[in-house]
């Protein structure tokens, strides 16, 4: 069935038919083509536009539909050219003329807008509830590692200690960010398009506040051609996606390389990682490389999205059609990564003398040690000069600077003393570190404290 065709005396061409048909992938859409349908013939009927018995034959026949469909007795085919015109031929087919009453006061235009928001918004939700999740895995591993020394880098080298906590922290905030991200985007979005017609709303009376407020709107928009026409909240969304997607491949890059044979920081679960077909001793981190793959192709249904938009005029073209598949991939997509992501996080194992090591050996104290110099009266440029040749002199001899003599450190400047050690311990370079932010036991415990405050407002 075509929703048109009165002013045309020729059949269209099969490939034309083809190429224009989106059932193949709006048929994802039958649950809020439905929703919103029953609620545009609630209206009509508060309006009487449409009788009471009307409205009741109609909602009954769409209800049936969507239990049909749910069921698998209704099988969405391409007999239609979309979900929409395949649902009102369903609903004819069932009911009679009273199912050609379905359509009144509105377009596909302003109908496909308002399937694609209530999809978007319902997807928007549950991202949401994955990064909660991700989010707690997150903090439960800061909980357990306030005290679990690690080497920072910079430049991906050793730079300054901090702990796995502090570390993970780091991701907490950036994952926190896109949580209110996705929370702008949903609250930005949720306005009704349902009424604006084609682009110029309609001559019947519509109450679109009501229509609205049926579907949980905060209410209806504003300008009918910018209702039809809008998907910047596609834009948005997608946006958002690629940033979780950078932040997850940034993650998964370290825990790519924690779990080399050179630094061996992490052992996967076996339930995360994969084998070779060929190497018995290798045990692939599998999902964080998919994850990394995958974020380009986030990253593609962004790009595709804005190119779409750029040279559309107002208000509706079918280009918009073009706004679907890749945002339907892209979503699915990223609630996948979201989830085997947390699920391999929450079962990695961390090696922490591995980690403690690394630090130690790494240098990672040598700015402490110019801070002990500077707290003698050396100036610092001197002291980070001294320090220097401590390294070196640690190098040439393959030690760190916890390991050596307090003799040669007196050769290289006499400020040097017993309690330089104490000085360079992992936990005196750490602890010593509590301003807001810093990886110290106490600054540390404060942000964990707020994390759990701000965990139970989700």
């Amino acid at each position: 069935m075509k929703l048109w065709g009165g002013r045309f005396t020729k059949e269209t061409n099969q490939l034309v038919d083809n190429f224009n048909a989106s059932i193949s992938f709006d048929q994802k859409f039958y649950r809020e083509d439905i929703t919103g349908s029953i609620a545009h013939v609630t209206m009509l009927a508060k309006q009487g536009i449409i009788t009471d018995e009307e409205k009741v034959s109609i909602i009954d026949g769409l209800n049936g539909i969507l239990t049909d469909i749910d069921n698998g007795t209704l099988i969405i085919d391409d007999s239609n050219e979309d979900i929409h015109s395949f649902v009102e031929a369903n609903l004819i087919k069932r009911i009679g003329d009273a199912g050609k009453k379905l359509h009144t006061g509105r377009s596909r235009n302003d109908q496909v807008a308002l399937d694609m928001k209530l999809y978007v918004r319902g997807e928007i939700s549950e991202l949401e509830e994955l990064l909660k999740h991700l989010l707690n895995t997150i903090h439960n591993i800061m909980k357990e590692n306030i005290d679990t020394y690690m080497p920072g880098f910079t430049h991906l080298q050793k730079a300054q200690p901090v702990t796995l906590a502090h570390h993970m922290g780091a991701y907490f905030e950036m994952f926190k960010r896109d949580l209110s991200r996705l929370s702008d985007t949903f609250n930005r979005m949720n306005y009704c398009p349902l009424g604006s017609g084609a682009l110029a709303g309609t001559t019947y009376p519509l109450d679109r506040e009501y229509t609205a407020s049926l579907l949980n709107f905060r209410g209806a928009t504003n300008n009918s051609m910018d209702s039809v026409a809008d998907r910047d909240y596609i834009v948005e969304l997608l946006s958002d996606l690629s940033l979780i997607m950078m932040h997850l491949s940034r993650f998964s890059e370290e825990v790519i390389i924690w779990n080399s044979n050179e630094y061996q920081f992490i052992d996967m679960d076996d339930s995360y990682s994969t084998g070779s077909s060929i190497m018995p001793q290798k045990k692939n981190p599998d999902i964080a490389e998919l994850v990394r793959g995958k974020t380009g192709r986030v990253y593609g249904a962004l790009i595709s999205m804005l190119t779409t938009l750029k040279g559309i005029p107002l208000a509706y073209n079918k280009d918009m059609q073009e706004d679907k598949e890749f945002t339907f991939d892209a979503i699915d997509t990223a609630k996948g990564c979201i989830s085997l992501f947390d699920g391999m996080l929450a079962t990695m194992k961390f090696n922490k003398d591995n980690m403690a090591a690394s630090a130690k050996n790494g240098f990672t104290n040598a700015t402490d040690a110019a801070d002990y110099l500077v707290n003698h009266g050396v100036p610092f440029r001197d002291a980070h000069g001294i320090v220097g040749q401590l390294v070196l002199y640690c190098i040439d001899h393959n030690i760190a600077l916890d390991d050596m003599p307090l003799d040669e450190y007196k050769k290289i400047s006499p400020v040097f003393e017993e309690d330089i050690y104490d000085a360079i311990s992992m936990k005196t370079c750490v602890e010593k570190r509590n301003t807001i932010g810093a990886p110290g036991m106490e600054a540390m415990s404060k942000v964990i404290a707020a994390n759990e405050t701000y965990l139970k407002t989700l």
